[in-house]
C-alpha cells in the first residue's frame, strides 16, 4: 500500500477516536429467513440474490476465516485491523437502511475503511448441477468482506447515464474542441460545456487538491472525455488492486477448476430408456453375409486355392506356397496351346480376327421373291461370265415348295476351300479408328466480347467536296499523333484535313499543281500543253503524318514528288520545334552523297497560308523531293526525323532515306534485288525492312548488311507493318492473304490468314492496342485480337473479331487504306466510292 494511502487511513482513525463513537460490528446480511437446515444454504454465495458476508458470523467458522487469512497474508500484503472496519461497516449500512438506494450511500464510507479490511477469499469445488462441494458449515459461515464491494455497483455500461448527459463524441481527438467552449455533445445533442474551475489551476493547487482527497480518503481522477472530476468506488479500487497484484478482477473466478467428466450421451442401461423394446428378429438369426464368406472359403479350400495353414493365419499368402511346391526338376511340356498363344500375344504379331461371312440375303432363299428370280436368259449370261463377277456368286436362286425338298449345297466344298485360301493368303492388317470428336480439333477460342475494345459500328463520314458526277478515289488516309486531325488524299490531287470529332473540312491543298510546278519535264512549251497539264490531276498516293507529337508536319506523295506540309496544328510548345525542323526543307536542303543528289532533289515551295492554330507560324507545303521516276510510297521513322521513299520503277535508287532536319538524302543500296513495292523502318532498331513482290528482306543500317531473308509464298506483297514491340512482322498481298512472321522464330510465315474474298489493299497494327487489321477489294475491313504476349514460350493469339462494312465496290477497288486512331480502339478507312468512314467502339 502506498504511503499516503495509509497516512490518510491513521488520520481518519484518529478523528474517530476523538469523537468518542463507537461503530458498530457489520453483520453478515442472510439472504433467506429460513433455518440453517435449508437446502439453498447449500449454495455458493454467489448464486442468490442478495450477497452474503463473512467476518461477523458464529464462533464455528472463525478457524476457518483465520486459516485462510493465514494463506492470504503471503499473497496480499496486510490491510490494518478488520474490527474497526467491520464496526465502520455496519454502522454506514444501517445509516443507510432508510434510503430508497443503499449502495449510493455505502460507496463513499465504504472507500475510506477500504484498505483495513483483510482479503480472505473462498474458492469452493462445485458439482455437475453448480452446487458447491466439501464442508457444509464452511460454506454457510463468514463470506468474504470484499464481496460485497465487487457486487456493489454491478450494474451494465447503459444504466451508467440514465439521463443521457454523457460525451457522446466516440474516439473523435478531444483537441478538436481547444479553441470551443464545449468538448462535445451528450445523448440528446445539448453541449457538454468545459468546467471552469478545472483545468485553469497550476500544478501546487493539483497537489494540494490531491493531498485534501487522500486526508478525506478519497481517490479521484479527471475524467477527459467529460471534463469532470470522478470519484472511484470501493468496486472500482478493488478491482484495480487485484489487476495490479495479478490476480482475477473477480474473487470467485477459478483460474484452475477441476475437470468435469460431462457425457454428451445417454446410457440406456442407467436412463432406461427403450427398455421396455423387444429385440429384433434379426438379433435371433444367423448373418448372410458372413454364410456367404464361409461358403467362399470353403468353395477355395475344396479347389485347393487355399489350405488350412492360409485360414488359420499361419500363411498370408498363397503364392508362398505354390513356390515351395514346384519341383524344378520335373519335367514339363514346351509346346502347349496356352503357352503358345501366350508367346504369339507378347512376341508374335498381334492375333487378327478373321472377317465374317456377310449374312444371307433373300437370294439365298429357298423361297426367294419372283424379281430374284433369273430368267433362262440371265442365266445363260451368268454361265459365261467369271464367277466373281456374277451377282450372287456360283449360286443360282430356286425356288422349292418347302424346306424338306432343299438338297445340298452343290458349291459348298468350293466356297469353303476358297475360303480358306483367302484367309491363309490374304494379309489382314488391324485398323485402328480414332474416336475423336471433330469439334475437339478446332482451337478454343475466346469470345469475341472477352477481348473488347475493338471498332464495332460506323460513327462518322468525312464527305469529300468535288465538281461532277462521281466523288474522287480517295486513296490514302492518316491521323495526327493526338488523334485530334485526320489527313486524306484523293485522286483528284487534293490532301484534305479535316476535324475528327466534329468532321469539318479544315484546308485542302492542291498536291498535283505543286509536284507538276516542282517537275521541270511535266512543264510544257505551249498553253495547250499547260491545259492538258493542268486537266489531268496526278493522285495522291500515299500520306504520312509524322508520328512524333512535337513535329506538325506530313508527307504526301503525288507524281514523282513528295512534298513535305506544315499542318500548322502546333500548340505553344511544339511551334520553336517544328520551324526548327523545317529550316533546312525551307532552304532547299543539303544532299551531301553525291549518288544520291543524282537521284533525288529538294525544291523549295513558297506558298503558305493561314495556319489552324493561333500559335503556329508555318502552314502549307514547305518543299517538295523529286524524283526521276514515279513514287508509291512513303514511311516515317517512329522518331519523326527520318522518312523513307520507294520508286519501284528506280532500280538501284527505288528506296531512299532522307533526314528532314538537315535536309539530307542517302541512297543505301548500289544494286537493285527485286522490284520494291513497300518499305518500313524498325521501331526500335535501325533495321530497314524493304519488300519485293515476293520477298521481305530486312537490312542493318550501321553494318550495312542483309539480317534475314523472309520468305512470304505471296505472289504480289502491297502492304507491310511493324507491330510496336519490334518481333512481329505482318504482310498483306494482292492474292487475298495476310501472312504474319514471328522474327525470332523463323524466316518463313508463321500463320497465314485468309478470310478475304479479293486482293488485299492495306494492313496495320494498332499502336496501343492489341488489335490488327486488312483492308481489301472486297468492301470490308476484317479487325482481329492479336495479342503479343512479353513470355517468348507462348504464341501470339490471334483472333479475327469483327468485320467493317460499309463502303461499296467501284471499279472493282473496295478499301484502298486504313489508319487506327493513335490512343482510341477506332480505325478510319478510305475507299474507292471516295468515302472515308470512322468506325468506333459501341
Amino acid at each position: 500500500m502506498s504511503k499516503s494511502k495509509k497516512s490518510s487511513l491513521r488520520k481518519y482513525k484518529e478523528k474517530k477516536e476523538d469523537e468518542d463513537e463507537v461503530t458498530p460490528s457489520l453483520s453478515p446480511v442472510d439472504s433467506s429467513s429460513g433455518s440453517d437446515d435449508d437446502e439453498d444454504d447449500e449454495d455458493s454465495v454467489y448464486d442468490s440474490d442478495v450477497p452474503h458476508y463473512e467476518g461477523g458470523g458464529d464462533d464455528d467458522g472463525e478457524d476457518d476465516v483465520d486459516g485462510d487469512d493465514e494463506s492470504d497474508d503471503e499473497e496480499f500484503e496486510d490491510q490494518g485491523s478488520s474490527d474497526e472496519d467491520e464496526d465502520l461497516l455496519e454502522q454506514q449500512q444501517h445509516q443507510d437502511d432508510g434510503s430508497e438506494d443503499g449502495m449510493e450511500g455505502l460507496d463513499s464510507d465504504i472507500a475510506k475503511a477500504y484498505e483495513s479490511v483483510p482479503r480472505n477469499w473462498s474458492t469452493g469445488k462445485r458439482s455437475i448441477t453448480g452446487k458447491k462441494v466439501g464442508n457444509k458449515a464452511e460454506n454457510t459461515d463468514k463470506a468474504p468482506q470484499s464481496a460485497l464491494w465487487m457486487h456493489t455497483d454491478d450494474l451494465s455500461s447503459d444504466d451508467e447515464d440514465d439521463g443521457g448527459i454523457m460525451n457522446r463524441i466516440g474516439r473523435v481527438p478531444l483537441h478538436w474542441y481547444d479553441e470551443y467552449d464545449h468538448i462535445g455533445y451528450d445523448a440528446h445533442g445539448r453541449k457538454v460545456i468545459k468546467s471552469a474551475s478545472l483545468g485553469d489551476g497550476d500544478r501546487v493547487d493539483q497537489a494540494l487538491a490531491n493531498a485534501d482527497n487522500m486526508g478525506k480518503g478519497k481517490f479521484v481522477v479527471h475524467d477527459l472525455l467529460n471534463d469532470k472530476n470522478v470519484e472511484l468506488s470501493a468496486r472500482q479500487l478493488e478491482l484495480i488492486r487485484r489487476i495490479q497484484n495479478g490476480a482475477y478482477a473477480h474473487p470467485e473466478f477459478d483460474g484452475n477448476p477441476d475437470y468435469i467428466d460431462y457425457f454428451s450421451g445417454v446410457d440406456p442401461e442407467i436412463s432406461g430408456l427403450n427398455s421396455n423394446r423387444y429385440l429384433p428378429k434379426s438379433k435371433f438369426q444367423p448373418s448372410k453375409w458372413e454364410k456367404l464368406q464361409v461358403d467362399k472359403l470353403l468353395q477355395k479350400l475344396e479347389n485347393g486355392d487355399i489350405n488350412m495353414e492360409y485360414l488359420t493365419g499361419k500363411v498370408r499368402d498363397m503364392n508362398d506356397v505354390n513356390r515351395r511346391k514346384q519341383d524344378k526338376d520335373k519335367p514339363f511340356l514346351l509346346w502347349t496351346g496356352g503357352e503358345e498363344d501366350e508367346l504369339n500375344m507378347k512376341k508374335g504379331p498381334q492375333h487378327i480376327a478373321a472377317p465374317k461371312l456377310p449374312p444371307p440375303g433373300h437370294a439365298e432363299s429357298y423361297i426367294p421373291p419372283d424379281e430374284y428370280l433369273p430368267t433362262e436368259e440371265e442365266i445363260k449370261q451368268w454361265e459365261e461370265m467369271d464367277p466373281k463377277d456374277r451377282p450372287h456368286g456360283l449360286l443360282i436362286p430356286k425356288k422349292f415348295p418347302n424346306l424338306r425338298s432343299v438338297g445340298a449345297y452343290e458349291h459348298s466344298v468350293r466356297e469353303t476351300f476358297e475360303r480358306c485360301l483367302d484367309l491363309y493368303l490374304c494379309p489382314r492388317v488391324m485398323k485402328r479408328r480414332l474416336n475423336i470428336d471433330p469439334e475437339s480439333l478446332v482451337p478454343q477460342l475466346p469470345k469475341a466480347s472477352d477481348l473488347r475494345p475493338f471498332p464495332t459500328a460506323k460513327c462518322i463520314e468525312y464527305k469529300t467536296p468535288f465538281e461532277g458526277d462521281v466523288a474522287p478515289i480517295i486513296r490514302c488516309v492518316t491521323t495526327c499523333p493526338d488523334g485530334q486531325y485526320v489527313a486524306s488524299g484523293a485522286s483528284d490531287g487534293f490532301v484534305r484535313l479535316w476535324e475528327v470529332e466534329t468532321g469539318r473540312l479544315l484546308r485542302s491543298w492542291n498536291i498535283s499543281k505543286l509536284a507538276r510546278s516542282a517537275d521541270p519535264e511535266s512543264k510544257g512549251t505551249g498553253e495547250s500543253e499547260a491545259t492538258d497539264s493542268e486537266s489531268i490531276a496526278q493522285p495522291v498516293v500515299s500520306l504520312e503524318w509524322n508520328p512524333n507529337r512535337s513535329h506538325h508536319c506530313l508527307l504526301a506523295v503525288a507524281g514523282k514528288c513528295a512534298v513535305v506540309i506544315a499542318t500548322g496544328t502546333e500548340g505553344n510548345r511544339d511551334t520553336e520545334i517544328t520551324e526548327a525542323l523545317l529550316t533546312s526543307a525551307k532552304r532547299g536542303g543539303n544532299v551531301s552523297s553525291s549518288k544520291a543528289s543524282k537521284a533525288v532533289q529538294w525544291v523549295t515551295l513558297s506558298e503558305n497560308e493561314k495556319p489552324v492554330s493561333a500559335f503556329a507560324t508555318l502552314s502549307g507545303p514547305i518543299c517538295a523531293l523529286r524524283t526521276k521516276t514515279m513514287m508509291a510510297r512513303v514511311r516515317w521513322h517512329s522518331k519523326g526525323d527520318y522518312f523513307v521513299t520507294v520508286s519501284p520503277k528506280s532500280g538501284a535508287a527505288a528506296v531512299l532515306i532522307h533526314q528532314l532536319s538537315k535536309g539530307n538524302s542517302q541512297q543505301p543500296f548500289s544494286k537493285a534485288k527485286g522490284e520494291a513495292q513497300v518499305a518500313c523502318f524498325h521501331p526500335n532498331k535501325p533495321f530497314l525492312f524493304v519488300a519485293s513482290q515476293q520477298h521481305v528482306r530486312v537490312y542493318h543500317l550501321v553494318k550495312q548488311a542483309m539480317v534475314k531473308r523472309l520468305v512470304s509464298g505471296c505472289r504480289w506483297i502491297s502492304s507491310l507493318d511493324v507491330h510496336p514491340s519490334g518481333d512481329h512482322l505482318i504482310v498483306g498481298s494482292l492474292d487475298r492473304r495476310v501472312v504474319w512472321f514471328d522474327l525470332d522464330l523463323s524466316h518463313t510465315p508463321y500463320k497465314t490468314l485468309k478470310y478475304h474474298e479479293r486482293a488485299l489493299r492495306d494492313v496495320e497494327f494498332h499502336p496501343r492496342y492489341p488489335l490488327m487489321a486488312s483492308a481489301s477489294d472486297d468492301g470490308s475491313v476484317h479487325i482481329f485480337h492479336s495479342m503479343v504476349y512479353a513470355d517468348l514460350m507462348r504464341n501470339p493469339l490471334i483472333v479475327p473479331v469483327k468485320i467493317l462494312r460499309g463502303h461499296s465496290v467501284r471499279n472493282k477497288h473496295g478499301v484502298l487504306n486504313i489508319s487506327f486512331h493513335p490512343t482510341q480502339p477506332w480505325i478510319f478507312s478510305a475507299g474507292a466510292d471516295g468515302r472515308i468512314f470512322l468506325y468506333q467502339d459501341i
